[in-house]
């Protein structure tokens, strides 16, 4: 609590000293409420983060002139206290930007929506969740837990190609993933503990881009799509690769959304001295472990606002996990997750909405479980 007062107190003080400067500023935040309950389950935490969680956004932009920018955003949710953005923009013009600092590299198309008041369910899609998808611990969370947030530098910018479409693309070096030596997939806390330094742990940056159009086919229809990718090492020794691919679309006619995407990792395990013993299955047909797996995931939404102030959403989203796995891991060589949601929003006034849902998960490990939602939502 004393940590949020004191960062509250630092952007307030930033927001004095801007204005005094007469720089062009904006002060805007998110938050939203969300209770978890398992009906499935007597006690729903051995299996998830149930219960009431809070998710907070602050953020505050300051345009210095055309060509200089920064932002700045801190967020409280089931990590605690995260600097979320801290960078600066440099413009040079629509088709060359650099970004500098603390930032969410550009992969895929929902963490540009990740703020809670930006989307209309309560949680993330599998690929993107982070923690409170039910087997969390078992599953080692998701693909790419969004947001992602890491320190780093990009490039970006934009075609306008007439007033119907445009091109858009990003590159970047960021710190990356993280574990330890010896790993066999990446340790999340690693990248947000407070016990560690925010700083790349093998000394080499892990590289991405991610090209993406976008299409006015009509005044009522609208089509984007963009193709993402991710690689690096991910151990201190340097030894232990990964390399991410995204493919996203969303089609927009009029108010209805659908929205699809599809990611897969590939990750380099650690071996260790004796396979055997470490893996719960044993060599291939030419006597050789194989030390990587795959874990992919996918999503489609469809978001259709009944009445102005009434959304329907249905979601069907999945992950699936393709390798060995350490011997004491409760997953197989093939697992998968489904799961099947139905979610409602209500719009109160302005922003601050009600949001429910009902989610069947189908796993293919573990008994079938139900989760229900329900949150209240909003920016400021």
């Amino acid at each position: 609590m004393i940590r949020v007062v004191l960062i509250l107190t630092f952007l307030i003080g930033i927001v004095s000293s801007v204005h005094a400067q007469d720089h062009d500023r904006n002060f805007a935040g998110s938050v939203q409420l969300d209770y978890l309950a398992v009906p499935t389950e007597d006690v729903g935490r051995d299996h998830g983060l149930d219960g009431a969680t809070v998710e907070l956004s602050l953020k505050l932009a300051v345009d210095f002139n055309d060509n200089v920018s920064s932002n700045i955003k801190v967020c409280v949710a089931c990590h605690g206290l995260e600097v979320g953005m801290a960078f600066f923009d440099l413009r040079k013009s629509d088709l060359l930007n650099f970004r500098v600092g603390r930032f969410t590299p550009q992969f895929g198309s929902f963490p540009l929506r990740h703020d809670p008041a930006n989307h209309r369910t309560s949680d993330k899609p599998l690929p993107y969740d982070m923690g409170r998808m039910l087997r969390t611990d078992e599953w080692n969370m998701s693909i790419l837990p969004t947001p992602w947030v890491d320190n780093g530098i990009e490039v970006s910018g934009t075609k306008f190609m007439g007033d119907s479409a445009r091109f858009d693309y990003a590159a970047y070096a960021i710190g990356g993933p993280k574990a330890s030596t010896g790993a066999d997939d990446f340790d999340f806390i690693q990248s947000r503990s407070r016990d560690r330094y925010y700083v790349d742990n093998n000394s080499r940056p892990s590289v991405g881009a991610k090209l993406g159009s976008s299409f006015d086919l009509t005044d009522d229809l609208s089509l984007a799509f963009g193709l993402s990718g991710m690689t690096g090492h991910y151990d201190p020794d340097n030894e232990l690769s990964y390399q991410i691919l995204g493919a996203d679309l969303q089609l927009r006619f009029k108010r209805i959304y659908w929205r699809s995407e599809y990611i897969v990792r590939r990750t380099e395990m650690a071996l260790g001295d004796d396979p055997a013993s470490r893996f719960k299955y044993g060599p291939g047909a030419d006597g050789e472990f194989d030390p990587y797996f795959i874990k992919d995931g996918f999503y489609t939404e469809l978001e259709v606002p009944l009445t102005d102030t009434f959304d329907v959403i249905g979601r069907w989203d999945g992950m699936r996990r393709l390798g060995n796995v350490v011997a004491t891991s409760p997953l197989r060589s093939k697992s998968a997750v489904l799961r099947y949601t139905a979610a409602v929003a209500y719009r109160l006034s302005m922003g601050l909405r009600i949001k429910s849902s009902v989610e069947f998960y189908d796993f293919s490990d573990f008994e079938d479980e139900v989760a229900l939602h329900l949150a209240l939502a909003g920016p400021f």
